[in-house]
Parts: structure tokens; C-alpha cells; sequence
């Protein structure tokens, strides 16, 4: 892994850049260290949803390093820093084998499972369960219990009318469990937000908790 420092490059995302398309070949592999990652799955006709979330405990970026090419778009949905590698100098690597080549693949693991998961969420639950799980996930991977958002950012991950957004925000906000002003929202009572996400949040966390355990041996 030393092999790899010197070709490592640190750099700053902006919200809402975007680090790849989907369906083509990339040149850069992107390990989060405060950024936070949506990837996009972008129909034919132009519209998305997003499907995954990635930050410090992954690496954007990986299913090009086991086939070749990506599928979703990814785009910075928290600003903050990475650092990249050209893509053929960590296939060098991962095809060393030994430790980097194993947290790939389990990170990988965590990923497929993540996908599948909220793809299950955004056609099975409401957009009340659907907003509870997104902040939520938003907040795990933040230093604080705010995220930078609008609500038309929202719909555009969730895939829903921007309407819905702001019926299950002002819902929320009234409830007490949010506070939201223009581009910002902050989440006041965690608990409670657990209690009204759908199950789905506690079996994303409870995979990326084991992710990061076995690579790390630590929690998100």
C-alpha cells in the first residue's frame, strides 16, 4: 500500500460537480476522506435517482477497477476532499493481490447490497420513509447533523416529485424532527427520525457498520 502514496493526489470536490458519467471508462479512482458520494443511476430519457451513497469508507471508482468501466454517475452530493489515483496505477496494485485487492472486493460486496437496497426502498416506500432514510445516511457520514441540500436536490436523488419532497419536509419539520431553512436542513432528533424511517436505513447501516469493522475495526 506505501507503493501507492506517491501517486496519490489530494483534491477538493464542489457540491453537485460530477466526478464521472455512467456506461463509460474513467481515469481516476476517488477515496473519499470528508466527501460525500452519490451514485446515479441515469435512465435513457434522462432522468436519475440515486441508488448509492459513498464516503470515507469506500472508494469511487471500483467497478471499473474489476471490469473495466462504470455504470452510474457519480456526483459530490457533500463537498469536501479526496484524494485520486490514476486508474492504472491502482490496478497495478490491486492486482498484487494481498490487502488492497481484499478490501476492494468487500467493499465491492457492501456496495452490490447497497444498491440493491435502495432500489428496493425507492419503489416499495413512501417519500416520507424514503427522506427519513436519505437524511439519515446523509448524517452518518457528516461531522455534524446538518447537511447542505435543497429540496429540489432532494427529488432529483430520490427520484420523486419535488412536491412530495416538500410535503414529507414540512411534515417532518413540524413533527420536530428536522429544522429547514433555504439550502439547509438539520436533523434535531435522530431518534425519533430513526423511528419513522423505514427499515431499510437500519440494514444500510448495519452493512456499512460491517464494512468498515472488517476493514477498519471500527464503526462509521
Amino acid at each position: 500500500m506505501r507503493r501507492l502514496r506517491t501517486h496519490l493526489e489530494p483534491v477538493a470536490l464542489a457540491r453537485r460537480s460530477t466526478l464521472h458519467e455512467g456506461g463509460g471508462r474513467i481515469q481516476h479512482v476517488y477515496f473519499p476522506t470528508s466527501a460525500v458520494i452519490s451514485l446515479m443511476h441515469v435512465t435513457p430519457e434522462g432522468s436519475s435517482a440515486e441508488v448509492g451513497v459513498v464516503a470515507n469508507e469506500g472508494l469511487i471508482g471500483a467497478c471499473a477497477l474489476l471490469s473495466g468501466s462504470e455504470p452510474l454517475r457519480a456526483v459530490v452530493r457533500n463537498a469536501g476532499y479526496a484524494h485520486r489515483i490514476k486508474l492504472e496505477y491502482l490496478r497495478t496494485e490491486f492486482q498484487r493481490g494481498a490487502r488492497l485487492q481484499r478490501v476492494v472486493q468487500r467493499f465491492a460486496c457492501a456496495l452490490i447490497a447497497q444498491l440493491a437496497q435502495i432500489a428496493a426502498c425507492n419503489r416499495r416506500h413512501s417519500v416520507d420513509q424514503q427522506l427519513c432514510r436519505w437524511l439519515l445516511t446523509g448524517v452518518d457520514r457528516m461531522p455534524s447533523n446538518e447537511l447542505a441540500t435543497t429540496q429540489e436536490g432532494i427529488a432529483s436523488m430520490l427520484g420523486v416529485r419535488r412536491e412530495g419532497v416538500t410535503e414529507a419536509a414540512s411534515a417532518l419539520q413540524k413533527a420536530g424532527l428536522i429544522r429547514y431553512s433555504r439550502g439547509r436542513i438539520a436533523v434535531l432528533s435522530r431518534s425519533k427520525l430513526e423511528a419513522r424511517a423505514c427499515e431499510c436505513y437500519k440494514m444500510l447501516r448495519t452493512e456499512t457498520d460491517r464494512l468498515v469493522r472488517d476493514v477498519y475495526g471500527t464503526r462509521l
